[in-house]
């Protein structure tokens, strides 16, 4: 059986100068993400990285894995990651994506906050080998919470939303050029959170 039997859900478009965000809310339901949780859990390789921030070295407050086609490697904050090999379950949700926005990824980055002191700081995914302007398919499973955006030229200019369990958001066009984003920690009690974020790595521009 099939996690993703019912796509009839409408896509929210989410008003943002100088990009695209469109989101789809209950991409799939909470008992197919309780199930892909649980298959993710086990069957992914997950670490615990150093990154290298202004210089110095910290461990990255979630776990993360990086799989992909053979030779997309992807390079951020000093870190220099091969893809593992796919698993049927990645491939199945990669391909559901993919149908549901008529584009083809080549490689995901998989973050899983365990808690509410897990967090991501403020980034933009503009890496040269991501391309010119990336289109990133983020898949939310288990505790919803408040993704950030602030303009580069004006950190004054931002907005969140909220990414809630089994939502699909995509970002696209020129979002990664003017806009960072951020996942901060929480105060309050939170459960567990994966998130999938679905790319194309050109290799040509790691070169």
């Amino acid at each position: 059986m099939s996690l993703f039997d019912d796509q009839t859900n409408i896509p929210q478009v989410i008003p943002v100068k100088d990009g695209k965000l469109i989101c789809f809310n209950g991409f799939i339901d909470e008992t197919a993400s309780a199930i892909l949780i649980d298959k993710l859990r086990k069957e992914i390789i997950w670490k615990q990285e150093t990154l290298k921030i202004f210089g110095r070295q910290h461990l990255t407050p979630r776990l993360t894995a990086w799989y992909g086609d053979a030779g997309m490697t992807y390079s951020y904050s000093g870190l220099k990651l091969q893809p593992a090999e796919w698993t049927h379950t990645l491939q199945e949700v990669k391909q559901q994506i993919e149908q549901k926005i008529q584009y083809t990824f080549n490689s995901v980055l998989l973050n899983w906050y365990r808690n509410g002191n897990d967090s991501m700081g403020w980034h933009a995914d503009d890496e040269k080998e991501l391309g010119k302007n990336p289109v990133i398919a983020s898949l939310s499973l288990g505790q919803s919470r408040f993704l950030h955006f602030r303009r580069k030229d004006n950190h004054k200019d931002s907005f969140k939303i909220l990414l809630e369990n089994g939502s699909l958001l995509i970002m696209s066009e020129t979002l990664q050029h003017h806009w960072q984003h951020a996942l901060p920690k929480s105060t309050k009690p939170m459960g567990e959170r994966m998130n999938l974020t679905f790319r194309t790595i050109f290799p040509e521009k790691n070169t």
